[in-house]
């Protein structure tokens, strides 16, 4: 399917949760025989580009994976590049997004972060907490099993400590992961043409619709996302129900 212009949408109900797998930055940067440090810098280029068109397509949350727990695998030079992109974000953009009611949460675990990295993160997230206009999501060596493990980890120490009884239920460890509070994600997205979700969002893909798109993430921007929003638009959600002829299918209640 072609891309879209946000102009040609029509005005039928779109996704107000878009997550995001931000793939083919070391590709983009190859095949213009770049160093991959390249790609991941006009990456982040792509991310501003998305954040600030996100809003006027009736989006109000974006999650974008931005480093995973198997990522500390990589060559250390790509990690501390990947480190120093982080700094460099947050130091060119926080006051934009502050100023433009963007709150940044970031989801993931925070040991074994480098000092810094874990003040900047902590410094992002007061700064902007006030904000609600849109919500910004950052997956930082951040892995769905590691999520579900680390919630069910949670329990079991609550449980221990005398202040939880009883099965573990859906609902009580939903409460224990890093996007508890958050809203529904609606559709999850891959870049670059591949077609797998890479340990993202694993327990809240469960009724996620799945866009995967052939376009190189430092290449991405309003456009992309519109055709995004224009695929889900074309969707039939029925999260596992048939509603009755005529009678609109309701939305999942449960939390992303």
């Amino acid at each position: 399917m072609p891309a879209s212009s946000p102009e040609s949408l029509t005005p039928s109900p779109g996704p107000l949760h878009v997550a995001l797998i931000m793939d083919g930055n070391g590709r983009w940067a190859e095949r213009r025989g770049l160093p991959r440090a390249m790609g991941h810098r006009e990456g982040v280029q792509a991310l501003k580009r998305t954040v600030q068109a996100a809003p006027e397509l009736g989006i109000r949350c974006l999650t974008v994976f931005g480093f995973s727990t198997e990522n500390w695998q990589r060559p250390a030079e790509e990690v501390s590049d990947l480190m120093g992109l982080v700094r460099s974000y947050v130091a060119s953009d926080l006051k934009r997004l502050e100023r433009e009611g963007v709150r940044v949460r970031v989801l993931g675990r925070r040991t074994g972060l480098p000092s810094d990295i874990a003040a900047i993160i902590e410094r992002a997230e007061a700064t902007t907490a006030h904000n609600d206009k849109f919500l910004l999501q950052v997956a930082f060596n951040y892995g769905g099993r590691a999520d579900i493990i680390d919630a069910a980890q949670r329990y079991v120490d609550l449980v221990l400590a005398g202040e939880a009884a009883g099965p573990l239920n859906e609902q009580t460890l939903a409460s224990g992961l890093s996007t508890a509070g958050g809203p529904p994600v609606d559709v999850i997205v891959r870049t670059s043409g591949e077609q797998r979700l890479s340990n993202f969002l694993l327990w809240e893909a469960a009724y996620a619709e799945l866009v995967y798109q052939n376009v190189l993430w430092p290449d991405y921007g309003p456009a992309a996302l519109a055709d995004v929003v224009q695929q889900y638009q074309n969707r039939d959600r029925r999260f596992g129900g048939r509603p009755a002829p005529g009678v609109s299918p309701a939305p999942a209640l449960a939390a992303g």
